[in-house]
Parts: C-alpha cells; sequence; structure tokens
C-alpha cells in the first residue's frame, strides 16, 4: 500500500444526499451544492488531513463545479459504476467510499476499499 497517498474518499452524492428527508428532490444540484460545500468546511469528521475528497454525482446534479478541498465528479451514466472506476484506479492507496447502497458497498470492497455510510458526513 502506498502510505505516502492521503487516504482518497469518494462519496456516492445521490445516495448521501438521499439518506435525508430534507426536500432534496426539489432540487436535486442544490442539494450536491451543499453537500459539496459541507465537505469542503468540515472535511471528513475523524479523520485528519491529508484527505482527497471525491463527491460523485449524477443525473441532475451532473455539472455540479469542484471547489478548493473536493474534486467533484459527474457521472456520464451510473454514478456507482464511475465510484467504482474512481476506487479502482489505485489499487495500493488507502480508500474510503462513503454509501449505504449495499451492491456498490460490495462491489467496492473487493477493490479492497473501505466503506461507511452516509451518518459518517450527517452528524
Amino acid at each position: 500500500m502506498d502510505e505516502k497517498a492521503p487516504l482518497l474518499v469518494i462519496v456516492d452524492g445521490a445516495n448521501v444526499v438521499g439518506s435525508r428527508p430534507d426536500g432534496w428532490w426539489r432540487d436535486r444540484r442544490g442539494a450536491a451544492e451543499r453537500l459539496r460545500d459541507r465537505l469542503a468546511e468540515r472535511g471528513l469528521p475523524g479523520r485528519p488531513p491529508p484527505v482527497e475528497l471525491v463527491l460523485v454525482v449524477e443525473g441532475a446534479a451532473r455539472g455540479v463545479a469542484s471547489v478548493p478541498g473536493v474534486r467533484v465528479e459527474s457521472a456520464p451514466g451510473s454514478g456507482d459504476d464511475r465510484i467504482v472506476e474512481l476506487a479502482a484506479e489505485e489499487p495500493g492507496r488507502p480508500r474510503l467510499v462513503i454509501t449505504a447502497d449495499r451492491e456498490l458497498r460490495r462491489r467496492v470492497t473487493e477493490l479492497g476499499a473501505e466503506v461507511t455510510g452516509p451518518s459518517t458526513l450527517l452528524h
């Protein structure tokens, strides 16, 4: 494992946003932007820097811009598929995927990534 590379945190934007019934469905793009801004401000609770944060968005949230501290990836198709691709790109690097999606959790753990649920970010 490459111990020098910072932890790569891949956030399943649709899954994290969708885990709270706060009206996100009325403005999916706005909800993704709020999540991005929260990540930029707070980082990953319980994990000191350096951490590389990547927020994966799909559908109506595509086109949300990256900001300092958070790279936003607009999935051309399935957000889950893009998350798996990102997790597979650097197999020797520590990776953490934030999602509650069971099938996605299975796919990324097979690649050696850790997984945690949306509550990690929402407290």
